[in-house]
């Protein structure tokens, strides 16, 4: 026996009575072309602004780095003294940059876009952790940072920022 409740009965035929007519949506989510666009619009911005620090850096290009002792660089008309600083320790990176791992090709993209975000962000030191390994980053690297007008000086940095597996650089933040 089976006793079906009238009220359920009432409420389901008011329900069928106020649907009438009433037809199923295919697709409910409606994608906009603005949000669509804005995130290719974003990732040509970033790749461009990688494509235009990533001209600084040849492989052919080969300053003039001291052989011997911890890597060093500075700019002419930086003074040695920012450089001992470097030594030191004194500047403290805002930015780090891990390099283990990567390909040539996407140590120098990666080194490019960690300049032009230290650049854009005002940051004046960094950290490029390229590591020992076979020695090919380890010295493509300062090769590379000597290349780009806005790195003032490097050097080796100290054992609490990586020590011969890293490079403590300081940038030249333009004015705005």
């Amino acid at each position: 026996m089976s006793k079906k409740n009238p009220n359920l009965e009432d409420e389901l035929s008011l329900f069928q009575d106020a649907v009438k007519g009433v037809k199923k949506f295919t697709h409910d989510t409606i994608i906009t072309r603005r949000q669509q666009n804005s995130k290719v619009d974003k990732a040509k911005v970033s790749s461009k602004e990688t494509q235009n620090h990533e001209f600084y850096f040849s492989d052919e290009f080969e300053p003039h780095l001291n052989e011997h002792g911890p890597t060093q660089y500075a700019r002419t008309g930086v003074s040695k003294y920012e450089v001992k600083k470097l030594r030191r320790g004194i500047y403290v990176p805002d930015m780090y940059l891990d390099m283990h791992g990567m390909t040539q090709q996407e140590a120098k993209r990666e080194l490019a876009a960690m300049l032009a975000a230290c650049i854009k962000e005002s940051v004046s030191c960094a950290c490029v952790m390229h590591g020992i390994g076979k020695h090919i980053l380890k010295k493509k690297a300062p090769l590379w940072l000597a290349q780009h007008p806005d790195v003032m000086a490097f050097h080796q940095a100290p054992l609490e920022f990586g020590g011969n597996g890293a490079l403590l650089v300081l940038i030249d933040i333009p004015e705005r």
